[in-house]
């Protein structure tokens, strides 16, 4: 911009330098000839039409030359191709992972006007391991002691099973688990699931899902948790929803409606395990209703199989090759810069919550994934559920700032949702 303007100042000085002197008039004391009129009318005709096409030319730059074809301005906002790797938690020691440069992949998508590289896979994450307890110790558990049952669900990583493990406690001679097999086998397959092995080890709380331990004697490798009687949250919420409809018999019943009070003890055993996550320092980056689980009595806890990506896929946002984003639970900053923090968590919460409050409804299920991405870095929000009191979408906006430092901290979350359920008492026959 400045050499433009310098460039035609310079060019506007020429042309006034030589129009004054041709024009003029030599005295009769000079020594040199005096100049043709001719001459002199061609030299300023030409001059001129020099001065006039640098002038177009710098016109020219200054409008179009600083937007590119895809009419960006300035650097793009970027997400990074960090290729993470090994459990669905992650283990930060600061939170502020902005990335350079260096760091941009070369796969992109365009955004409204934006062009954003991507993350390559962004549900598995790298684990240090120094990070881990250096007294981990993971149980392993013999494989004849495991009887499968019947297969629950696939994912990318392999299958899950329903399962029989003998032996496994002192008090109980066989009880269900969920058995999760690994697919993969090659060098680094094997090293990811043994770090999340440890990583699950070191998870001990009544609000994140039980891991038991390993069975590694023979391929495939196999993990062994809690079993969770009434599967995800997510299809639990629609299926005790006003418009969610049993078959039995062949005849229709319609399943029992969640009460205010039962959705509020659901909130608030998700932000007892977030809380605790926290507290351990890990940022979970996935935090759904489709990565919670139901057991009896209305037991709820936060656990991901894997299984999500593949049985909600039009949850994620598949961009080339195997990127699967989840940007209707993702905040500005993890959208554009990468940055999963404990606050990014959360921003998830309180969709989370909304998912609670609305049965289990897909966030802004009315718009296309990068409407979606538009309506979130632009600084829109979800409404009001129907059902929500006033008191929860008011949490629902804290967990919603845009600025991090801004959002609900996750203790006064939790807290904020332990005072409205003592408020109204759960009655837990809804499980019969």
């Amino acid at each position: 911009m400045l050499f433009s303007v310098c460039a035609l100042s310079y060019f506007l000085n020429v042309l006034c330098l030589l129009l004054f002197l041709c024009c003029t008039p030599v005295t009769t004391d000079s020594p040199l000839p005096p100049i043709d009129d001719s001459v002199a009318v061609y030299v300023v005709v030409g001059i001129a039409a020099v001065a006039l096409i640098g002038c177009v030319l710098m016109v020219i730059i200054l409008k179009y030359g600083r937007n590119s074809k895809f009419g960006m301005k300035g650097s793009s906002s970027v997400i990074s191709n960090d290729d993470d790797s090994a459990s669905p938690l992650h283990h930060v020691s600061n939170g502020n992972n902005t990335p350079s440069s260096s760091e941009m992949g070369h796969d992109a998508v365009i955004i409204g006007m934006t062009k954003i590289p991507v993350i390559e896979n962004l549900q598995y994450f790298r684990q240090s391991g120094s990070m881990l307890k250096s007294d981990t110790f993971v149980q392993h558990i013999k494989r004849h002691n495991i009887v499968l049952k019947r297969e629950l669900g696939e994912g990318a990583f392999g299958k899950v099973f329903l399962a029989e493990c003998y032996n496994l406690t002192p008090d109980q001679d066989k009880i269900l688990v969920a058995v999760k097999t690994l697919k993969e086998a090659s060098e680094s397959g094997r090293a990811d699931f043994h770090r999340e092995a440890e990583l699950l080890t070191n998870l001990q709380h009544d609000h994140i899902v039980t891991f038991y331990g390993v069975c590694v004697e023979s391929d495939p490798l196999i993990m062994v948790f809690e079993y969770m009687k009434h599967g995800d949250l997510n299809k639990f919420l629609r299926s005790h929803g006003p418009d969610a409809v049993l078959m039995a018999d062949g005849q229709h019943s319609l399943m029992v409606e969640l009460t205010q009070s039962q959705m509020l003890h659901i909130a608030q055993q998700i932000a007892a395990g977030m809380v605790y996550l926290a507290s351990q320092h890990f940022v979970h980056r996935d935090l759904a209703t489709r990565n919670c689980l139901v057991g009896e009595n209305l037991l709820v806890k936060i656990g991901d199989f894997g299984m999500s990506r593949d049985v909600y896929s039009t949850d994620y946002y598949r961009v080339g090759g195997h990127t699967m984003l989840p940007i209707r639970w993702m905040p500005p900053e993890s959208i554009m810069y990468r940055r999963f923090t404990t606050e990014s968590d959360v921003w998830s919460l309180g969709v989370v919550l909304w998912e609670i409050f609305t049965y289990g409804k897909q966030p802004w299920y009315q718009l296309s994934n990068n409407e979606v991405i538009e309506c979130i870095t632009q600084g829109r929000v979800l409404q009001r559920p129907r059902s929500c009191p006033k008191e929860v979408y008011d949490l629902m906006l804290g967990c919603w700032q845009r600025e991090p430092y801004m959002r609900h901290h996750i203790k006064e979350i939790y807290s904020l949702l332990q005072s409205l359920a003592k408020a109204s008492p759960v009655y837990l026959d809804i499980l019969g």
